[in-house]
């Protein structure tokens, strides 16, 4: 198995929507006569920030909707990305595009400045669902997006869905696998919807404007996702994604999975190299004040501790089919890993929750179902 959590990667916020999804908790606005000035400042960013030592091997163009630039803008920002750092010639470079906001045209073009994975914004192929989410793309339009990126030349497609929705039942779930199935896509997201706090969604929650979906059928529908998928082919390499064996994983996500140094550029965007992790202004204008002053739009910065290191690691260790590596985690933290977790790891061993096979502690199938709630048990003997 390659390790591309070694080098580090490139995450670029783009924070314009066309509508604001109600469910979602990302910074975004809609008000898109922001975008020239924020573009502006973005390239302005690029030549200013601090970068880890390359070669970087992952770039990530993720919003918001970052299909709402031009392609001209996304040749002009691939540009000013490889002038600037060292990017690995075989670099996977993805942009999130969302159905309704990309042509035929854009979608070649993106191709020719560079783009060779997309991860297109599905959520549902079910209209009534789609509607439910405050999408504005149709089923047929989410199609249609996706056998124009197959004509535009891309054989690297992730699809992101969403499920556990009110009302929504495993039949209907089911057939939007099905439908997924059809494009061979060489990932899958599928997220259980919830209900952030401050979102418009949980609001309408909390005023019972809607019924959730009850938790046992939540489970349920996550079992089946993990079974149906598998049973296609797919590896569930972690907690909410899927794909191809080891070719149609996620490079770039893993390296928030693996640790790995990243840089952030955009508004919001976070950052975490040399045991450091700052994150920049949740502000288009604020970020661009900051530019034309010459200063770095940082917000704030925090300095990791050996403890709050290994809690992440822990958490998000778990989150992976792989799991923990512990002879990794030993040399890391310098701790024997079954004896200072002895105890919560033999409880969830015994209950089929964890394995400890391979040098790997690892959930299984039904652990997933508990991957909170076993992280912060191990987690409290940190």
């Amino acid at each position: 198995m390659e390790d591309y959590g070694k080098f580090p990667g490139i995450y670029v916020h783009v924070p314009f929507c066309r509508r604001k999804c109600p469910y979602c908790d990302f910074y975004s606005i809609t008000d898109t006569n922001w975008l020239p000035a924020y573009f502006d400042a973005l390239m302005g960013e690029i030549r200013m920030a601090p970068q880890p030592p390359g070669p970087y091997d992952t770039v990530y163009i993720g919003g918001g909707t970052p299909s709402l630039l031009t392609a001209r803008q996304i040749e002009s920002l691939l540009e000013a990305l490889f002038k600037q750092f060292e990017i690995a010639g075989a670099a996977e470079i993805t942009l999130e595009v969302n159905p309704g906001t990309v042509s035929a045209e854009g979608l070649k073009r993106y191709r020719a400045a560079g783009i060779n994975r997309l991860n297109i914004g599905v959520q549902s192929f079910n209209d009534d669902m789609l509607r439910f989410l405050g999408r504005i793309h149709s089923g047929e339009k989410a199609g249609e997006t996706i056998r124009r990126a197959r004509a535009a030349g891309y054989d690297n497609i992730g699809l992101d869905l969403i499920y556990g929705l009110p009302g929504q039942s495993t039949k209907a779930w089911h057939r939007d696998l099905c439908l997924a199935m059809d494009f061979l896509p060489a990932h899958l997201s599928c997220y259980l919807l919830t209900y952030a706090p401050g979102t418009p969604l949980a609001e309408q929650m909390n005023r019972n404007r809607f019924t959730p979906l009850d938790e046992e059928t939540r489970r349920e529908m996550f079992l089946f996702t993990h079974d149906f998928l598998l049973g296609r082919g797919y590896e569930h390499y972690e907690i909410s994604n899927f794909a191809w064996p080891e070719a149609g994983r996620s490079r770039h996500n893993q390296k928030y999975w693996r640790h790995a140094p990243y840089i952030g550029l955009g508004p919001a965007a976070h950052s975490y190299f040399n045991h450091r992790r700052h994150w920049n202004v949740s502000s288009v204008k604020q970020y661009g004040d900051c530019i034309i002053s010459g200063k770095l739009p940082v917000e704030a910065s925090e300095d990791l501790s050996v403890e709050q290191e290994m809690m992440e690691a822990v958490f998000l260790g778990l989150r992976c089919s792989e799991g923990i590596c512990i002879d990794l985690f030993e040399t890391r933290f310098g701790i024997n890993f079954h004896t200072r977790f002895h105890d919560v790891l033999s409880r969830y061993q015994a209950a089929g929750y964890l394995s400890l096979a391979g040098g790997h502690c690892a959930l299984t199938r039904n652990g997933f179902l508990y991957a909170d709630s076993i992280a912060e048990a191990l987690i409290q003997l940190i």
